[in-house]
């Protein structure tokens, strides 16, 4: 089998240029100096994802480029996710929700979800994100054990999965819907027009380091889930290893490929691409490996990072499809979970 080596060029140009060297000399506080904090020391993931973007100057730069199921394409810059995030900030502000309450997301990947992530964080409060393909089982007993307090979803994902045991618990006290259904939810919220209402503007909430930001959970399928913490200062890590393991620059176009739902999905699939300033490509629509290359041809993909699984299948549907499309712009894959063969 063929090696495949990097040019001297491209060596030049990596973040990491000597892994070595540079591990020889890293400090935690120099990968600390790479973000802008805010005063007194304090940190929020969403200010340095999105707003000091803007505050310095580079609002205009594509954040977020969305791809809907029927292939409808929906940019968002930096100053419209800074807008839209403070909406749902305000949001939660006008529901009655403190720093530290739990807000959890059961959703596809759509703008709402990414939206939400990032507002929530922008507001003090915890984000949970559940996968979308949970069960209503798994669902309750992740929200039960993490002390869920508003639930962001849509009609017909709350219809089958969090109505039929609603009245079990108690502590939910807002349920926001992203789209409008056939009928009117009982004690539910639409969001687009709690939104519309919003206003634009919402100061960032100045966390301490060690503040809960985000809850995952594992599994459960040794036991009961069981909730893992990140807090606003792992921040500093989501993007000192977006900018070396991943070799994210400002202008890389940048596709993870994994649901939010999951861990990797939040730290490089939302908040490391963000902070290092890239533009981040979200595909709704599930695996199709002639879909998947046609991203990743038109929408001129510099860094890639997918599951063994997606690779797996990439190989089975042949390399002949893979040459049909230009994937020359791609510069960098990475891949994790498990180990692929050569």
């Amino acid at each position: 089998m063929d090696i495949i080596r990097k040019s001297d060029v491209t060596k030049r140009q990596a973040n990491l240029a000597d892994y070595d060297q540079f591990c020889a000399a890293f400090h935690w506080k120099d990968a600390e100096c790479l973000l802008d904090g805010l005063p007194g020391g304090k940190l929020n993931i969403a200010f340095e994802a999105i707003d000091r973007h803007v505050i310095q100057g580079r609002g205009d730069g594509i954040a977020i480029r969305w791809i809907s199921k029927d292939g409808t394409r929906r940019d968002f810059s930096y100053v419209e996710l800074q807008r839209e995030t403070n909406r749902f900030a305000n949001v939660l502000k006008g529901l009655g929700i403190v720093r530290g309450d739990r807000v959890y997301s059961l959703l596809g990947r759509v703008p709402e979800l990414y939206v939400a992530a990032l507002g929530t964080l922008k507001y003090g409060a915890v984000f949970c994100p559940m996968f979308s393909a949970f069960g209503p089982e798994p669902v309750k007993a992740r929200m039960e054990i993490g002390g869920a307090r508003v639930l962001v979803t849509s009609h017909s994902l709350y219809k089958k999965k969090v109505a039929p045991w609603r009245k079990e618990f108690q502590g939910l006290d807002a349920v926001l819907l992203i789209d409008a259904g056939d009928e009117v939810e009982p004690h539910t919220h639409e969001l687009p027009s709690l939104m519309a209402k919003a206003a634009t503007e919402f100061p960032v909430a100045a966390a301490e380091p060690e503040d809960m930001a985000l809850l995952h959970f594992t599994s459960g399928t040794t036991g009961r889930p069981k909730g893992a913490v990140h807090v606003h200062r792992a921040v500093v890590a989501h993007h000192i290893t977006g900018k070396l393991a991943l070799d994210l620059h400002p202008d890389d176009v940048f596709w993870c490929t994994a649901d939010p739902g999951w861990v990797t999905g939040t730290s490089y699939g939302i908040i490391s691409p963000l902070t290092n300033g890239a533009t981040m490509i979200v595909d709704e629509a599930e695996f199709d490996a002639g879909r998947w290359y046609g991203i990743l041809e038109s929408e001129k993909v510099n860094v890639w990072y997918t599951a063994p699984t997606a690779i797996r299948m990439l190989m089975k549907a042949g390399s002949e499809l893979a040459k049909a499309h230009d994937l020359s712009r791609l510069r960098f894959m990475a891949s994790v979970g498990e180990p692929l063969n050569p």
